[in-house]
């Protein structure tokens, strides 16, 4: 490739604020995988955050690439999956497959688009370096043979629009705003934009744990549970992020409440080593060398927890600790209590988009 912006390029990051900065371009935040797309003539690549290609998990998004982009240029965005719920993370994530049969199977039965926010080059001119005001105008103008599977975000100025976006597009999968000053420039790798995430929370049964990756005196994460109708306790999720003294802590703390998996509602494994063992190795779907195995609780423990949304059944990212709820019976923790966005039609938010 012969660009102004060579790959790999590590995008352009935003910090977490409770609301929205005044003065700013507003856009939802797409809740995909974060790409940037090079395109030099014939030559595509999708970069990650982290760097690494994504370009032989989408064939189709290459092919169009070619056909609906200048030439030559390079673009931030998000590669999403649509569906008629909302934006699929799930049918995402199987992509990243290894057999090349599969990908392309896949990306006949679950194509993906790429939602284009920020430029970086075309042609022959960095745009690095000029305001985001006016990298958006020289972006709608390259986007103009675009809208089948490459489509530009929404974007506006005016704060009250912004806001009933807040409240609306939730309810088709997407997770936030972004906020980017009219003067800031393209900075790899910096947390310079602002990002506004729905914040909500929920009181959760904990069912079980797994260890720490240091050894077998402290928890690793807190695996959490809420009942359904039915009385059945599903797995909704996990707390990860806490100090090494807490982890040590909690570890004793929660000994008393470890049980057999006999009785169990989450007795997922076939076979386990002993009563108070560890449950079978059984490989995650996402990573094969990632163990789910756990120890089992009574459950009986509440805790209070903050999330930003849910993806189906379970919470979509990482839930975070914000109290322990010894007031709270168990069996009060249902589904009932956690808000549900009223839906929202992708193609209100993006057209052709769904």
């Amino acid at each position: 490739m012969d660009l102004p912006v060579q790959p790999p390029v590590p995008p352009m990051l935003a910090k977490a604020v409770t609301d929205l900065p005044a003065d700013c371009w507003y856009e939802p935040k797409w809740d995909g995988f974060r790409s940037i797309l090079f395109r030099d003539r014939d030559e595509v690549e999708l970069g990650s955050r982290n760097e690494r290609p994504l370009t032989r998990y989408f064939p189709e998004l290459v092919a169009a690439a070619r056909a609906e982009l200048p030439t030559r240029c390079v673009l931030d965005g998000e590669i999403v999956i649509a569906a008629e719920h909302g934006l699929d993370f799930e049918a995402l994530q199987l992509r990243l497959h290894p057999a090349a049969s599969r990908v392309t199977m896949l990306a006949e039965k679950t194509p993906a688009a790429f939602i284009a926010f920020d430029l970086l080059a075309l042609g022959d001119r960095d745009y690095t370096e000029r305001p985001f005001g006016e990298r958006r105008a020289a972006l709608q103008q390259a986007m103009s043979g675009a809208g089948r599977s490459i489509h530009l975000t929404p974007a506006t100025t005016d704060a009250a629009t912004a806001r009933r976006w807040f409240r609306e597009f939730e309810g088709a999968g997407l997770d936030g705003l972004i906020a980017k000053p009219p003067a800031l420039t393209y900075q790899p790798d910096r947390r310079v934009m602002f990002k506004v995430k729905h914040q909500r929370t929920a009181d959760c049964v904990v069912g079980g744990y797994r260890l720490h990756k240091s050894g077998d005196d402290a928890v690793g994460s807190l695996m959490l549970g809420l009942y359904d109708a039915s009385g059945r306790l599903a797995s909704v999720g996990v707390i990860g992020a806490f100090p090494m003294a807490i982890r040590r802590s909690l570890f004793q703390e929660l000994q008393p409440l470890v049980t057999t998996f006999d009785g169990h509602p989450w007795n997922w494994a076939a076979q386990v080593a002993d009563n108070t063992a560890l449950a079978k190795n059984v490989g995650s779907r996402w990573n094969a060398g990632k163990s789910l195995s756990f120890v089992p609780l009574r459950p009986e423990r509440v805790v209070e927890v903050r999330y930003d949304h849910m993806e189906g059944d379970r919470f979509r990212h990482t839930a975070q600790f914000n109290r322990w709820r010894p007031d709270r019976d168990a069996r009060s923790c249902t589904f009932e209590q956690l808000e549900r966005p009223a839906t929202f039609r992708l193609s209100d938010v993006v057209p052709g988009l769904c």
